[in-house]
């Protein structure tokens, strides 16, 4: 019932998935109620982006934080292990533009969390529980969130495509033990007729067949093929764990998604957040709970 950060600093250096560039990342402990916060270390001067919904500046293929002119991209993949793992706070220095990549999922990142060591802080960690339905929809895309016990994920995608199809995970109990064995492993993918647009965008620099699945117009290009049959939705669902982690706290309810993304993702929390009689903060008896509100939304999300 308490928050947690890592016991101590680790590091590791990789690419940007989108940027192509080398990127150095390094994992420090963190002060009880600080939460998540990235710091750019490679600018002139160091800039701290706290990992909340309100520092989101882009969900094009990945979800971007920023504050002013910095920027921190493709986030989603290690606070989907940070959260998954119960880490509450935790100081992310990045010398580059961009989380990097690894293998295109999570495995790294659980990794390397798992090798610095989880270190339990003398402070109660609250709960956002929700108690009454929300559903957003946009077109034959939807999201919704309903009351439940602890985290648990319904995530389907539809793809018209030989090798994907239609795809869903159904009531996925979302625990460390879960996400490492369901979800943790499953890799970013994309299909081969949309690199020459995304380079001209400047996107999927750093995408290759090491840390990509790669479709072309019938079948996966990777050499040892899926790690699932149904990868694809796996790494949504991880996708969403990532963005959820925005947050700030665990979050107790059903989310089910048809045919999401970052954006929708974001659209759900904006949603909830601006619905206060949604959702209440639960914690330890000795919490407050009349006034209180996840740490990492205090700023500008009254």
């Amino acid at each position: 019932m308490n928050q947690h950060t890592i016991a101590e600093k680790i590091a590791c250096t990789g690419i940007g998935l989108h940027s192509g560039e080398p990127v150095q990342l390094t994992l420090r402990p963190a002060r009880a109620g600080s939460g998540v916060v990235f710091v750019r270390t490679d600018l002139p001067t160091p800039v701290e982006i706290p990992a909340r919904p309100d520092s989101v500046t882009a969900t094009r293929y990945a979800t971007t934080l920023g504050r002013g002119r910095a920027t921190v991209g493709t986030v989603e993949h290690l606070l989907a292990a940070v959260y998954s793992l119960g880490i509450d706070n935790l100081r992310v220095e990045v010398h580059g533009p961009e989380v990097p990549v690894m293998d295109g999922s999570s495995a790294s990142f659980v990794f390397l969390l798992r090798a610095a060591g989880l270190f339990e802080q003398p402070v109660p960690r609250p709960r956002l529980r929700v108690q009454r339905p929300l559903e957003i929809r946009d077109g034959d895309r939807r999201i919704r969130i309903e009351p439940g016990a602890g985290l648990r994920i319904s995530y389907a995608i539809d793809y018209l495509h030989p090798a994907i199809g239609r795809q869903a995970l159904k009531e996925l109990p979302l625990d460390a033990e879960t996400f490492e064995r369901e979800l943790c492993r499953a890799r970013t993918f994309g299909f081969l007729h949309e690199v020459q647009t995304l380079w001209q965008n400047g996107l999927a620099r750093g995408g290759n067949l090491d840390n990509t699945v790669v479709l072309d117009e019938d079948r996966v290009l990777n050499r040892d093929g899926l790690r699932w049959a149904d990868e694809f939705v796996r790494h949504k669902a991880l996708d969403l764990v990532g963005d959820l982690a925005l947050l700030g706290m665990p979050l107790e309810g059903h989310v089910i998604v048809e045919r999401g993304g970052h954006a929708l993702h974001q659209r759900l929390l904006a949603e909830l957040l601006a619905n206060r009689s949604v959702w209440r903060v639960v914690g330890p008896a000795s919490a407050p709970r009349t006034s209180e509100r996840p740490v990492a939304l205090a700023v500008g999300l009254s």
